[in-house]
């Protein structure tokens, strides 16, 4: 391969990173992706992943993986909602928007509930 062979791999290589990219954040970012229609599931955390964009619970809900987008950083601390609260083996009861792609076990939730207490992350929402 000479060097104009690779800087044409590299950038077609370069610009297929860039669109995909876009379209999974286009994809995943927002509520168009998810039903209208409300959504509860309740398991018990496997793994957290908190932070921007937004934090992700993982869910065991009678031994299926869920994948469950919570807030951003300041929407889950405005909830209360706090690290500690988000540990692997807690129960948790998820209120929210599931993908309208019923194949994929992902959620979006509005409100989380954690020993009887609600931390509502989209309180607006709510009841839509």
């Amino acid at each position: 391969m000479d060097r104009r062979d690779f800087l044409r791999v590299t950038a077609l290589a370069g610009a297929g990173m860039t669109v995909l990219g876009a379209s999974a954040a286009l994809a995943h970012h927002g509520w168009a992706w998810a039903t209208d229609e409300n959504f509860e599931i309740t398991g018990t955390i496997t793994a957290v992943k908190l932070g921007n964009p937004h934090g992700e619970l993982t869910l065991d809900a009678k031994g299926e993986k869920w994948t469950i987008e919570i807030g951003q950083p300041w929407r889950n601390e405005r909830a209360g909602l706090t690290k500690a609260l988000l540990k692997t083996g807690t129960e948790v009861t998820i209120l929210g928007k599931r993908a309208k792609d019923p194949k994929l076990k992902v959620a979006k939730a509005e409100r989380v509930t954690i020993a009887g207490k609600n931390y509502d992350l989209y309180p607006e929402r709510l009841g839509s």
